[in-house]
């Protein structure tokens, strides 16, 4: 059964953010919208360092921060296109070849045949 409060957080996907990205996601947050994840995660998880950074940044909003722009739902660098998979295809490999049973690839070895 999916937590109803999970899918009102202001930041998508908040359970599974890394802390690093979780802190500067965060930094677009209001006031309020801090507050609800510091209840959300004292009631969930209660991950202390967690806790310490969103109380952190309550701090300097009432201390008078803004939040900066940005949006709290872009892709996450852990998502970035560049982590997809491997530059490599079929088309920038090598050409396949057999070693050679001794020696160099420019000096090949001789088929035991010809041995004298």
């Amino acid at each position: 059964m999916a937590d109803h409060a999970r899918d009102t957080l202001p930041l998508p996907d908040y359970d599974h953010l890394p802390i690093g990205g979780l802190k500067s996601r965060v930094r677009s947050l209001t006031a309020e919208e801090v507050e609800e994840l510091v209840a959300y995660e004292r009631s969930h998880a209660d991950r202390l360092p967690v806790t310490e950074l969103l109380a952190a940044r309550l701090e300097q909003l009432q201390a008078g921060a803004e939040p900066t722009s940005g949006d709290p739902g872009a892709l996450r660098p852990e998502q970035s296109a560049r982590h997809a998979g491997s530059p490599v295809s079929p088309a920038t490999s090598a050409q396949p070849f057999g070693p050679p049973p001794h020696g160099t690839p420019d000096q090949r070895g001789k088929p035991k045949s010809d041995r004298a």
